[in-house]
């Protein structure tokens, strides 16, 4: 079966889900398929001012018992429809063979723990390209470029085709066909159990068809 993390690099609930994230995958290790998507937030979707930036941060970090207060220093206005550059750097590191988690992550604690500047694209690329190990030029025109905005545009409408507005958001498919969409949620409880289903039923679907085959034609 396949997990698929559909996420904003500055979201701050994005942020506190990443331990889970990291456990789903330690411990569904060779047995399901995971993989992140970036789902661009509109305008409206971010803060409109440092000062309201610092009480969400407050009230997400009351909520996950953190023993830390976010940084709200990386705050800058965002205009509609752009897409902000830790997005389109972190897509970009696909263009250099990085799948996994490192050039996002990097991002986000340089600018939720350390409130870098991570909206402005020479500070992301940099820090981008000392995660990922990758020339800084080529970095920054591959984020430039048109297909990685395309991707990121076209993971966005699939984010939005689920009809949710909350991110982190999951979605989990296994070979049976079944699928299930979780949104907002960053304990690894909910998941973890329907995994767990997931799995089972997709095992008693092969333990059936070992044993009586395909169904009747007719």
């Amino acid at each position: 079966m396949k997990v698929t993390y559909y996420l904003e690099v500055t979201s701050s609930w994005c942020f506190w889900t990443e331990p889970m994230w990291a456990q789903l995958k330690a411990r569904y290790a060779g047995r399901v398929e995971f993989a992140w998507q970036i789902a661009q937030m509109n305008a409206s979707d971010y803060p409109r001012s440092q000062a309201q930036c610092d009480w969400f941060y407050r009230r997400s970090g009351m909520i996950m018992q953190s023993p830390f207060m976010l940084n709200s220093g990386w705050f800058e206005p965002v205009a509609e429809g752009a897409i902000v550059a830790p997005n389109l750097v972190a897509e970009a590191g696909r263009d250099f063979g990085i799948h996994g988690d490192e050039i996002r992550l990097a991002l986000a604690h340089a600018g939720e723990r350390e409130g870098r500047k991570i909206l402005r694209l020479d500070v992301a690329v940099a820090l981008a390209a000392a995660a990922g190990g990758i020339e800084a030029a080529k970095l920054r025109t591959a984020a430039e470029s048109p297909a990685v905005r395309a991707r990121i545009e076209a993971s966005t409408k699939r984010f939005a085709e689920h009809q949710v507005s909350q991110r982190p958001m999951f979605v989990l498919e296994d070979a049976i066909g079944d699928k299930a969409v979780f949104s907002g949620l960053v304990r690894i409880e909910p998941l973890a159990a329907t995994i767990d289903a997931m799995l089972a039923d997709t095992a008693a679907y092969a333990a059936h068809a070992a044993h009586f085959g395909g169904p009747p034609a007719s």
